[in-house]
């Protein structure tokens, strides 16, 4: 890449230049668009130009105010499809907008860095967001004090390893309802409500990628029933590989009980509530701290 021969090529007068968007989704897939009228490689993506994709005037600023744009383009199996955006695979998705010699795709400037806001479809084209870098300052960040744990099952603050025996399960769909309600005959030796608040992951068919969070966990007889809190946007075959792992309620109790793995408890259990705080002294009955717990002390 080289910024130098593109300032040079525009100070020449006469440009041979042009738009191009790379996009990467969380699932680590790439695609590359261009408003030129051929296929550009520009860093190392192959941007293609018969997508429709075209994006409205850049507005930039000084400062810590959010650079934004929209992006524009018709749905086609060959770049972005409506299943795909239905299915959440675009939400939050990384952007970068280049300007371009197309004479030679090498001299290229990145004039934006962000992601992908909402997204809206309108018949057989889609319209997106693009959120600057900074937008990232416009969310609430910090620790919140709670009587449950703040961390999420496995992540490098929980530090509890899924893939001990026990705690995950891998099976494929049997009986699938609205991409939300999961029967399963075979299942193996779990707890009834075993996996509830936990996770399921789709391995394999058009869904694979695609996560959703368990509400509840039910044995009835020889049957397993699980229910998620929100459908699995795409569609789910009887067959397709799907993976199970357990859930954690947050509580200090689970914690210790369920993953042994209280040293590592991110929450506040002893911390009082609302109700605790606004008490007021009672004459005839202990007053004292201990009282928060069911003690009788002075």
């Amino acid at each position: 890449m080289t910024k130098e021969a593109l300032f040079t090529h525009l100070a020449s007068g006469a440009t041979t230049v042009c738009r191009a968007w790379k996009l990467r989704r969380r699932d680590g897939a790439e695609l590359g668009f261009t408003d030129h009228d051929m296929d550009l490689d520009v860093d190392g993506v192959l941007c293609r130009a018969d997508t429709g994709m075209t994006a409205r005037v850049l507005q930039q600023t000084t400062g810590l105010s959010v650079d934004n744009s929209e992006a524009f383009g018709a749905l086609s199996a060959a770049a972005i499809t409506e299943e795909d955006l239905v299915a959440g695979r675009y939400d939050g998705a990384e952007v970068q907008a280049y300007l371009v010699n197309w004479s030679a795709p090498e001299d290229f400037i990145v004039q934006f860095r962000g992601n992908l806001g909402e997204i809206s479809r309108v018949n057989d084209s889609f319209k997106a967001e693009l959120r600057g870098l900074t937008d990232l300052l416009n969310r609430p960040h910090g620790m919140a004090y709670t009587p449950g744990c703040s961390a999420v099952l496995g992540d490098g603050r929980c530090k509890f390893d899924q893939s001990q025996p026990g705690y995950a399960v891998e099976l494929v769909a049997e009986t699938v309802e609205d991409g939300r309600i999961f029967t399963f005959h075979s299942f193996g030796s779990f707890d009834d409500r075993w996996f509830e608040s936990g996770r399921l992951e789709i391995a394999s068919g058009s869904a694979a990628g695609l996560v959703g969070v368990v509400k509840s966990d039910r044995l009835d007889g020889a049957l397993r029933r699980i229910e998620l809190w929100q459908s699995v946007r795409a569609s789910i075959a009887p067959g397709d590989s799907i993976r199970i792992f357990a859930g954690c309620d947050k509580s200090a109790v689970t914690c210790r009980a369920k993953f042994a793995n209280f040293a590592n408890f991110r929450g506040f259990p002893h911390i009082p509530g609302e109700d605790w705080l606004a008490s007021y002294p009672v004459p005839g009955r202990s007053n004292g701290g201990a009282r928060r717990y069911g003690g009788g002390g002075a």
